[in-house]
């Protein structure tokens, strides 16, 4: 069972240096960045958090594949591979598809662009010669000249039955969202499993956090967060489960996910001071 913690886009790109490695001295496990249209891109942050760490697993939650060439993607990521081995978990997903309306890349067919460009950029990181004509992904002869001796796991970034699948087929892992509770990430453990994921297939759920022993205060703080999350899981705000309440509450709900099924809980700290509420779960959960 693992732990992370995410890298809050809201807050600035500079700050990823110190926060990277006050969580380098933890026992956390992974940093994970996002890549979200307007924010920062993925691949960057990435780059940077690797450079000023030595020991945390950084990992890409998501890059979405319509923005993303497969080739340039595994270039990049092989990249990071090579310089950091070991050390990476590259999460592709289908992106917010509003988000890839607004800036031309919506895909006709979100769940074959998926399958194909997780294909591509496994075997390219493994060091294949890669021809594919596929419905979304066309490469004719493509290969990395410099592939990473230890591939990084490949995971999707996926929600609905589907794609859980899809992943469950494809992938090495799957990323679920914020917002997924322990009767979901049941649910969604079996859909990857009908897909073909095996026992090692590494199931990875976000979770919103926020420390406080005050209980109106910690419905107030966490609210923005549910009514968004909300809204794109189509579900009501209460329904939204957050590792939110006093530390042993929030470790509570993330002992919760794990026993449900998750190989690694990653905490969203909500709020200007993330840290001091990833200190204090971190405490609780010893």
């Amino acid at each position: 069972m693992r732990l992370g913690v995410m890298f809050e886009r809201d807050l600035p790109p500079e700050s990823l240096i110190p926060f990277a490695r006050s969580l380098d001295d933890t026992q956390v496990e992974d940093l994970w960045v996002v890549e979200d249209l307007g924010w920062t891109g993925s691949i960057s942050s990435a780059a940077t958090a690797l450079a000023v760490t030595e020991r945390l697993r950084v990992g890409i939650g998501i890059t979405p594949a319509p923005l993303r060439n497969p080739a340039l993607l595994a270039m990049e990521l092989g990249n990071l591979a090579r310089v950091h081995p070991h050390r990476l978990a590259a999460g592709i997903g289908h992106g917010v598809q509003d988000w890839m309306r607004r800036v031309g890349a919506l895909a006709p067919s979100p769940l074959a662009l998926l399958e194909e460009t997780v294909v591509a950029v496994r075997a390219l990181l493994r060091g294949e010669t890669v021809t594919l004509e596929g419905r979304a992904v066309r490469l004719d002869g493509v290969s990395l000249v410099h592939p990473p001796a230890v591939p990084p796991p490949v995971l999707a970034g996926v929600v609905r039955p589907r794609s859980l699948e899809l992943s469950g087929r494809v992938a090495q892992g799957t990323i679920l969202p914020e917002g997924f509770g322990p009767q979901r990430v049941g649910e969604a453990r079996e859909m990857i499993s009908a897909g073909g994921g095996k026992d090692d297939h590494e199931l990875v759920v976000f979770v919103h956090l926020y420390v406080g022993d005050d209980p109106e205060r910690v419905r107030e703080a966490v609210r923005p967060a549910a009514v968004e999350q909300a809204g794109f899981l189509g579900v009501a705000p209460e329904d939204v489960p957050m590792a939110a309440g006093s530390a042993g509450e929030a470790a509570d709900v993330v002992r919760s996910l794990w026993e449900a099924g998750a190989d690694t809980v990653v905490l969203r700290p909500v709020g200007s001071e993330p840290l001091e509420h990833v200190d204090r779960v971190l405490a609780a959960l010893r």
